[in-house]
Order: C-alpha cells, then sequence, then structure tokens
C-alpha cells in the first residue's frame, strides 16, 4: 500500500497580466472628431456657445474625470512588454487618429466657408486648435519611431499646426539637452509660462535648423534643399494651407493661423511643465549627468493619460524614448505633479497660482536648495 504524499499541491498559476485600459485607448479618438461633436451640439441645442466645446471638453471634463477616476499606478511586467509592443492594435489607435483630424478640419474650413459669426468662428478655431494640439503629442509618439511610415504619419500630424520642425528639434535637440539650461523646451524656477513661449518658440526654431544644417553638412548636401527635413516640414504645411485655401475660398486662411496658434500654445504649454525647474548636475569632466526619472514631472491620472497616450509618463519616455506609450511605466522616484496636463496647463496661465503651487514642490524636491534648481535669470539675480 503507497503512503499518501505529503508534497503540497503546486500553487494555482497566476492569472496572465491584462491591459485594463486595453480598449480604453480608443477614446483618445474622441479629441480628433470634436468639430464634428461642436457642431452636433449647436445643432441640437441651438447653443452658438457650445462652438468652443474643445476648450471646454480639454480644460473642463476631462479634469472632472481625472478628479473622479483618479490616478492609476500600474506598470505592466517586464515579461508582457515585448508583447506589448508588438501588438499592433496600439498602433492603430495612434494611426486612426489622422484620418478624423483631417477630416474634422475639412469640415471646419467648410463651416468658415459658408460664413460665421465671429465669436462662433473663434470658437471654432479654438476647439480645432485643440485637435491640433494633441495631433502634436500624437506626432510625437509616432515620430520616436524606428519604422520609416509612422516617421512620416508624425510629419503628416504636424503639419496642421505648421510646427514640423518639432520632430527635428525634439528627437535631436530636447532630448540630448533635457533639464539644463541649454534646452529652449526646459523652462526654469521662477519663468512664467509667458516668458517661456517666446524663449521656447524662437529657441526651439532655430535648434531645429541648427541642427539640420549640421546633419546635412555632414552628408555634403546643401541645407536650402529638398533634403532639408525642416523646409519640407514647412513645405507640407504651405501646400496644405493652400490647397484648403483653393478648395473653401482664402476666408479660412486666418482661422487656419489661429488654430494652429491654439495648437502650439497647447504644446509649448506642455513643454513648460513637464521640467520646470529640474536640472541635470554636471560631473567632474563638465558633462551633465545622465537623464533619470527625477528629471521630468509625472502624472499617473488615468483620464488624461488615456487621452495623451500616456505622455505623462514622461520620465520613462526620456530614458527609453522608443518606448511604445502602452509599455511606459511608473517611477516612484519621479517628482509627481498634483494633477493631469489638463489641469495643469491651466494652472500654468494663471502665473501667481501656478508659482504658489509649483515652487514649493521644486525646492522640496532639491531639499530646499533652489541653488540645485534649474533657475530663472531674476531669480539668479536676486540670489547674487
Amino acid at each position: 500500500m503507497t503512503a499518501p504524499s505529503t508534497t503540497p499541491p503546486p500553487a494555482p498559476a497566476a492569472p496572465p497580466w491584462r491591459d485594463r485600459k486595453r480598449y480604453a485607448w480608443l477614446l483618445g479618438l474622441a479629441v480628433p472628431t470634436l468639430p464634428f461633436q461642436a457642431a452636433a451640439l449647436v445643432a441640437v441645442t441651438d447653443w452658438a456657445s457650445l462652438w468652443w466645446w474643445g476648450p471646454f471638453f480639454a480644460f473642463v471634463l476631462i479634469p472632472l474625470l481625472d478628479a473622479v477616476i483618479g490616478p492609476d499606478q500600474e506598470n505592466p511586467p517586464d515579461e508582457v512588454i515585448p508583447l506589448l509592443e508588438q501588438d499592433r492594435y496600439y498602433r492603430w489607435c495612434t494611426y486612426l487618429y489622422l484620418p478624423l483630424q483631417y477630416a474634422g478640419l475639412g469640415y471646419a474650413c467648410l463651416l468658415w466657408s459658408r460664413g460665421m459669426a465671429v465669436p462662433d468662428a473663434l470658437g471654432l478655431a479654438a476647439t480645432v486648435g485643440v485637435v491640433a494640439g494633441v495631433a502634436i503629442n500624437t506626432a510625437h509618439e509616432l515620430g520616436h519611431k524606428r519604422e520609416s511610415a509612422e516617421r512620416r504619419l508624425a510629419r503628416l500630424a504636424l503639419a496642421q499646426a505648421g510646427y514640423g520642425h518639432f520632430y527635428v528639434e525634439h528627437n535631436h535637440g530636447h532630448h540630448v539637452r533635457v533639464a539644463t539650461r541649454e534646452d529652449p523646451a526646459s523652462s526654469r524656477l521662477g519663468e512664467s509660462v509667458w516668458a517661456f513661449l517666446p524663449r521656447t518658440v524662437v529657441g526651439s526654431l532655430r535648434s531645429a535648423w541648427r541642427l539640420e544644417a549640421r546633419r546635412l553638412g555632414r552628408r555634403r548636401q546643401p541645407t536650402w534643399s529638398r533634403h532639408n527635413d525642416v523646409l519640407t516640414a514647412w513645405g507640407l504645411t504651405a501646400a496644405l494651407y493652400a490647397l484648403l485655401a483653393a478648395c473653401f475660398g482664402a476666408v479660412v486662411l486666418p482661422c487656419l493661423l489661429l488654430q494652429a496658434a491654439c495648437g502650439i500654445l497647447l504644446l509649448e504649454t506642455v513643454n513648460y511643465l513637464e521640467h520646470y525647474g529640474l536640472l541635470r548636475e554636471r560631473r567632474p569632466d563638465g558633462r551633465y549627468e545622465r537623464v533619470a526619472p527625477r528629471h521630468s514631472w509625472n502624472s499617473n491620472n488615468t483620464t488624461s493619460n488615456i487621452f495623451l497616450y500616456q505622455l505623462q509618463r514622461h520620465s520613462d519616455h526620456h530614458a527609453n524614448p522608443l518606448r511604445r506609450y502602452q509599455t511606459l511605466r511608473h517611477f516612484d522616484e519621479a517628482p509627481q505633479l498634483p494633477s493631469g496636463y489638463a489641469s495643469m496647463i491651466v494652472l500654468a496661465w494663471l502665473t501667481p497660482l501656478w508659482r504658489r503651487v509649483m515652487d514649493p514642490k521644486v525646492l522640496a524636491h532639491y531639499g530646499g536648495d533652489a541653488q540645485r534648481a534649474n533657475l530663472h535669470r531674476r531669480r539668479q539675480r536676486s540670489r547674487t
């Protein structure tokens, strides 16, 4: 007779990890349909104020959802990251943004060409501008990838806002100089967003041109040529605007310029809050230390991350620029914003409130030593 085994039965295998937000990523495609949503809401309610639906959606509705739903710090396990990276479903969630983006732009041009009251036309331009701003973020996600098709889609997404040089400067300038005084896209402690905007817009443009001239010089190709990615990006925007003007009339051009300005404002405000006051230290050899999680402000607010392809997990993005959005991770050591980007953008526009909330956070991050932060020149002078 065989004695009963005393070996305990094996523990049941842990269930496979599931991406709980897998289908939620499709909600991001609501953004490029904002012009259609605005028109439908105006038609149903007869409230002309709803042409401003885009700003309301971005800066009222999303912050409310952030507050209700709260943050999500879950990270995908290391063993599933390769499978997530290869899952093409997530790529199509970004690819589909572009046809919807340009369908909305064309529809807005049709409405402008038919004649609208000035406040209504401005509201629609602001709504389209929200689409353009998030499109730059979509281009940001696509432009970091190795696949040439995705990089081409990134340039196409940038054409609406006329900000194609971002593709060059962000990848080859900002990612090299992030959280240093040499980076025009890294804001400084004590610097308002309104002081930051002209510095970053002009500085990024100059940086993109220098980087592209240097690249072409190494290849012994002329700067003023079709090989220049900055010139071809601007040419794409010029061709787009010319086509829209030819189809709908020159009346659409002021609205196109306004929506582009709104999109650029959104992008650069996000740049402002992503690295505010954070500084990489110089090593004894004079070079900057390697980029670490502590050099980017992060947020795990669920709703904002869904609509921005997890751009708010910015530390991991800088550490792993090729990593796709669905695999970006939360780091406990990364400084955390008090809310999601949608709320923080509005706070950044209100300089006294921004300073009251964020300056103490920067100082706390550096143990109260402001000299370790990326200081605005005025603040530096006041301490000398």
